[in-house]
């Protein structure tokens, strides 16, 4: 696994979303009450920016077309059976990174 520095704490904060791009491939980057949960930013349906995206609670809803995804488990609510891969957020001091695999 490899940690990608995304930025400051402060640059996240609680109740919002925000994109980070990495080697130009887009993560939805999610502060759920102070708690931040990643996943791959690609919308499945047709390739919404998920960053760019509402957060409502957990529910992370797309900008396209507004299919929602729980950022805390990445199932989307209407079909279970769509996952959002989740990646591992790691948090030192005030620097937030992702943890690659």
């Amino acid at each position: 696994m490899a940690l990608i520095s995304i930025g400051d704490l402060t640059s996240f904060p609680s109740g919002e979303v925000r994109e980070v791009l990495h080697s130009g491939e887009p993560f939805a980057i999610c502060n759920v009450d102070g708690e931040l949960h990643a996943v791959r930013g690609v919308c499945p349906h047709q390739g919404g920016p998920l960053g760019q995206g509402a957060l409502h609670g957990k529910m992370l809803v797309c900008p396209w077309h507004a299919w929602e995804f729980d950022c805390v488990s990445g199932q989307n609510d209407y079909d279970a059976d769509v996952i959002l891969e989740k990646i591992a957020v790691v948090v030192k001091g005030n620097d937030v990174s992702l943890d690659l695999p």
